[in-house]
């Protein structure tokens, strides 16, 4: 796969109500997201995270779903079967210096080796945060994903990103994992 063909990007995937209802309805529930593989990691990520499923917003749901299928069937032609974990919130604050490091979304545990594409939609106003940049390096080649509120992109879980440190404001965003049998 070339870096062009290692991601692919949905403007207005969500509109402006949904990302304020999102926020708004989740961002009460937000709990440290400092854990990496279960011990405290803040100089690898400082975030607040929440979860949602699908009797909670089917309507969210559903439209990714939507945008999963059809980004797959044209671009990316993985073998997918399922969403097995929930669908997470993150706020990255300026005042905590809020990032997550260079990683991939491919780990040990069962379920997250099974991840094969990772969605993100920024619900934020690019005006509301400083830096949090989210950054795709596929093959060395540095991305930023766009800050334009409601756009989405979808990318192979293995691939390394990361979110810069966020300087001021508040940076929300929702990640989807896609899963199916393990790369080989």
């Amino acid at each position: 796969m070339f870096p062009e063909q290692m991601y692919t990007i949905i403007p207005g995937a969500l509109d402006e109500a949904t990302c304020d209802r999102l926020i708004n309805s989740f961002g009460d529930e937000l709990d440290d997201g400092g854990l990496v593989q279960g011990q405290s990691a803040s100089h690898i990520r400082r975030s607040k995270i929440t979860w949602f499923n699908e009797s909670q917003e089917p309507v969210v749901t559903r439209c990714i779903t939507d945008m999963v299928a059809e980004a797959n069937r044209n671009v990316f032609d993985f073998s997918l079967s399922e969403f097995a974990e929930d669908a997470q919130i993150a706020c990255y604050s300026g005042d905590q210096r809020g990032h997550y490091d260079w990683h991939s979304d491919v780990g040990a545990s069962d379920i997250a080796r099974r991840r094969k594409l990772t969605l993100v939609i920024q619900l934020s106003e690019p005006d509301q945060y400083e830096g949090g940049l989210l950054q795709l390096n596929p093959g060395g080649h540095i991305i930023d994903a766009p800050m334009e509120r409601g756009t989405a992109i979808l990318f192979p879980s293995f691939v390394l990103h990361r979110v810069a440190p966020t300087t001021a404001g508040l940076r929300y965003s929702l990640t989807q994992w896609v899963h199916g049998t393990p790369f080989r």
